[in-house]
Formats: structure tokens, sequence, C-alpha cells
């Protein structure tokens, strides 16, 4: 008698296949050939599932920080704060394991909350060796003088719940004016910083962010060269960067396309900017425009509008989270270990070029985030529209369909090329279909969250002339829609595969053009040297004004601040 550990039935059939009754020999061994052909099937579906998927998880974080920002804490105090970040991480972790998480991702900022000054974010850091140099496991060999201890109880978690952990937290080093000539004159770096544990506590993976903003240049360093770093784990090799590098070139897109990244792991305190800019519709956008699966973890600060953490994968959303409630939340999804292996093209591709457009009197300009924007109104409840930007070869093209044609809602096409300079300065080429904050043109453009009009089907198409297009959509609510459209490879295009089961607020095709950005240095002799023009993602960026505007941008320290600073005039 064998015993079978695939259930009951199971354990019964095999069991009286072993015992057949005497009088049915021919039929005991064709029901034993069975049962055998069937375990094995079973078990080689199961090897194979093994073999090809993962689970991952990311955690949107509700950080406890210091009361006073300004105020320099005893490292004791300040590690005590950390500690009870650290405490949430814990139960989290627990949660994941008992869906059989293979890796968890963890916010920017999570374990400290960020608007520190220099000096009060300094007890907070940690010296992170570089696990490129130095194999180190801190839970099985910490430090003598115990110097480390957020990074030996991150090992011992990682290692106690058997999973690759990714947190983002400081790192500090040491440095001498004397003998260095980029050294910050207070004598050290401090940098925001990614690491990564494997299942057994050793760290694998430290990542310094290379593009900070404002504020935050006051307080953290970047490193001199884009650093580009990445862990090899049983399901898959895994990226990562920080927040805002995701909008350039390196080290993001360099790490994809030149170390096989399969997944990327991104830590984030990311505000939501509509309509382009929500965190759920331009990650899931990434992944779907590169190729990779995407774990994005935010921090959750509603008042600030920063929300939203997902598992994205190429062919679209599999697990994401994003509300203005008090809480947090844990994603869980299974990925493919190979993305790229499983990606189905269902499209035939756009190979129809645009004619001349003559732009008329249908069409007009109107800001979006500090671009200039030009619309063509949806008048009619079905069409086709074209719009090409100015003298320039970018052109966008849409046919659609409402189910109604409401009279308290505008939607228009939209198209821009240029560079983009509002807070940064990179180039754009956009295609998008938006709702418009009211019934004035010049509200198109502005963020909106809501819409109530269905779209039965709409095709978007582009010729934007780069190969870096990330297509989004993104429904009422600030909502995604998974499975219900889709897009060619390279893509050129996006349209619905049937009637969109909630009202559109933006279906948009996203085009950088890298080769076109304005240089810039990355001065590396202090925090305080970094181009002021580059954005981060901890910066209240809530939507887009008319061009007559002036737009004032601060990095507020309290949400009483926020309310006073943030000015139009």
């Amino acid at each position: 008698m064998i015993s079978i550990t695939c259930g009951s039935s199971w354990y019964w059939q095999v069991n009286s296949a072993f015992h057949p009754p005497p009088k049915s020999t021919k039929m005991w061994a064709s029901q034993f050939i069975f049962i055998l052909l069937s375990l094995f099937a079973t078990g080689a579906f199961a090897i194979s599932n093994r073999d090809t998927k993962f689970v991952a998880a990311v955690y949107e974080h509700v950080f406890i920080a210091a009361e006073n920002k300004s105020v320099v804490l005893s490292k004791q105090d300040a590690v005590a704060i950390v500690m009870r970040n650290m405490d949430i991480y814990e139960s989290q972790m627990e949660k994941a394991k008992q869906k059989n998480a293979s890796i968890i991702v963890f916010p920017e900022y999570g374990l400290t909350g960020f608007s520190y000054t220099r000096k009060s974010f300094k007890p907070f850091l940690e010296d992170i060796p570089d696990p490129t140099k130095i194999a180190w496991n801190p839970c099985q060999n910490p430090q003598t003088n115990h110097s480390t201890p957020i990074l030996y109880r991150l090992s011992c978690l990682a290692k106690r719940y058997d999973m690759y952990v990714v947190v983002n937290m400081g790192d500090i080093k040491p440095c001498l004016t004397k003998t260095d000539q980029y050294c910050p004159t207070d004598g050290r770096y401090q940098y925001n910083t990614n690491i990564a544990f494997d299942n057994r506590g050793k760290l694998v993976a430290r990542y310094h962010k290379q593009h900070p903003f404002m504020v935050e240049m006051e307080v953290i360093n970047v490193p001199r060269f884009p650093e580009y770093i990445s862990f090899d784990t049983p399901f898959g090799k895994i990226g990562t960067f920080i927040c805002f590098d995701v909008l350039f070139y390196d080290p993001a897109v360099t790490l994809v396309n030149k170390h096989e990244i399969d997944h990327v792991v991104f830590p984030t305190a990311w505000f939501d900017v509509l309509p382009l800019f929500s965190a759920i519709g331009f990650h899931g956008s990434w992944a779907r425009g590169m190729q990779v699966n995407f774990l994005a973890a935010n921090t959750h600060v509603p008042p600030y509008l920063n929300t939203g953490s997902g598992i994205y994968s190429p062919n679209g959303v599999k697990s994401y989270y994003r509300s203005l409630s008090e809480n947090g939340s844990l994603s869980i999804a299974t990925l493919s270990k190979k993305p790229r292996d499983n990606l189905q093209n269902t499209s035939t591709g756009n190979t129809e070029k645009f004619k001349e457009v003559k732009n008329n009197e249908d069409s007009f300009y109107s800001d979006l985030f500090g671009d200039v924007f030009l619309f063509r109104e949806l008048k009619e409840s079905e069409g086709r529209l074209d719009v090409c930007y100015n003298k320039s070869e970018v052109c966008c093209g849409l046919s659609y369909k409402m189910k109604t044609k409401r009279a308290d809602e505008m939607y228009a096409l939209g198209v821009f090329d240029g560079l983009h300079t509002k807070e940064g300065q990179y180039y754009l080429r956009i295609c998008t279909l938006i709702k418009c904050h009211g019934l004035d043109r010049k509200t198109c453009g502005q963020r909106t969250y809501n819409a109530r009009t269905i779209f039965e089907s709409f095709t978007l198409k582009s010729q934007l002339n780069t190969r870096y297009v990330f297509p989004q959509v993104v429904a009422d609510g600030v909502s995604l829609l998974p499975g219900q459209w889709e897009h060619d490879r390279p893509v050129t295009y996006l349209k619905s595969k049937h009637q969109l089961s909630q009202s559109l607020l933006t279906a948009a095709l996203f085009g950088r053009v890298y080769e076109l950005d304005v240089n810039k240095s990355v001065p590396s002799s202090g925090a305080h040297m970094i181009n002021n023009v580059i954005l981060i993602c901890i910066l209240v960026l809530l939507g887009s004004f008319e061009s007559s505007n002036i737009y004032v941008i601060y990095y507020f320290r309290s949400f009483e601040q926020f309310e006073k600073e943030f000015i139009y005039k």
C-alpha cells in the first residue's frame, strides 16, 4: 500500500488499486494505469506551474514619523520610530507568507516618513555596505558594536519568513573634505537607498537614488554616476530604482534594456498628478511599454493624494490598491518568471499613415500640466478625429462611440510634441483622450477624478516617432480596467476590446524621446548642487492649470503648510 498526499480520494483510489477484487484483474489494470497517468499529469502541471510562476507582494504603508521633522533625535529615538514601522512590516510579511509570497516590496521612506532636514534625517541612517564587494548576512553576522539594528532586524525577518525583502531606507557614508573633492561640507554622504535581502537574510542589493528634487536635495546626495543594480533570484532577475527615476533613461531604461531584467521592484512616494501621472496609470503603462513585471509599493498619505500601489505585468495589472481611506493595504499576485515569454499580441498593428491634417476651428489649445496641448473636442456621440501638433509629424487619431453623449461632460483628443519644462525638463510626445474638468475648453487638461460617460468602443492611434511609448487607460474614480483594452507592440495604438464597464477619465499613449532631453550634469559635491528642475515624487503636484497662472511649487513639511503655500496667482 502507498500513501498519497494529494487528498483522501486519491488515497482511496490508489489503496484500492493495490487490493483489487480477485475477479476484475483487467478492469483493475486499466484503472491503475489511468490513475498513474492522472497522477503524473497532475504532478507535471504542479511542477510546471512552480517552474514558471511565483507570488509577489507589495505593501502600501501609512508610515509613522517624528512629530517635529526639524528636531534632531537621538539615535535611540530614531531607531525606535523605525522599529514601530517595522512592526507593521512584519505583520504584512506574515500575511504575505500565508499566501506563499516569494518577495515583498515596501515603499520609499516607509520606515521613517519624509520631510526631514539633512541634520534631522541623520539619526535614521545606517552605513550599508556594497553587497557586490562584501558578502554579508546581518542576521547571522551582526555588527559587533550593534551599529546597524535596522539592517539586522530586516535580515532576520527575511530569514524568518523565507522570502526576498525589498526596503527603502537611508545610507550614510563618512568622508573627508581634505581628501575627497566631492565630500559635502558636513563630512558625510546621505543617500536615499533601496536594499534587498534574499530569503536567508543575505544582503543582495543596494541602490542609491539618482533623481531627487528640491528640498530632498538638501537632505540627500546622489551617486556620481547612475547605478544599475540587479540581483538574481529563483524566479528571475530583478532590477530596482526609486520613484521619479522611472521617468528618465538612466538608470531605468538602461537597466531593462542592457541588463536583461525580468522584474522591477519600485519603492515610491508618488503623488497623483492627473490626468497623465496617476500612480496606478503610469506605473502600469511602464510595465506594458518596457515589457517587464513592475512591483510598485507606495506610501499612503491621502491628504496629499499619495496613494496607488500595484503589481503590473506587460499584459496588464494583476493587483492594485488606490484609496483615500486612512488605511494602507497589501497587494498580492501571481506572476510569470519570464514575462516576455508570455506576451500575446492580439492586435494587428497600426500600419495606417496619417495624411496631412489641417487643424480647423474645432481645434484649440489648452494647458495640461504646463504643456500646451492641441485639442479637438468630441462633439458627437460617435465619430473619427485626427489632430497633428502644429507643423510637426506627431499626429493622433481617434475613432469612438459613446453609449450616450452627455450634455454635462466634455471629452477631447489631445496631442503634444515638445520639451516639458514645468517642474523638470524632459521631452514628451503624447496622444491622449481625456475628460475635461468642465464644459469650458480651457478646463481640458485640468485634473478631474470622476466621469459618467460610457464608451462602447474607442481606438486611439498615434504617430509619435519614438520606440518608447507607454499606454494607459484610467477610469472613473482613478481606477483601472484590467482585460478591457489592448495595444500593439511596439506600441502605436490602444483600443477597447468591448464596451467599457466604467466611465473613462483618460486614455493615453505617453511617448518619451530621451535623446531630445536637455543634457543635465549630475554634480556629486553635495546635496545642494543637484539640478533644481528634476522632479521627485515626494513633491505634491496636484494637477494642471491655465498657462497664464504662475505655478508655485513647495515641498511641504505639514498638511497645514500645504494648504497655506500651494498658491496660484
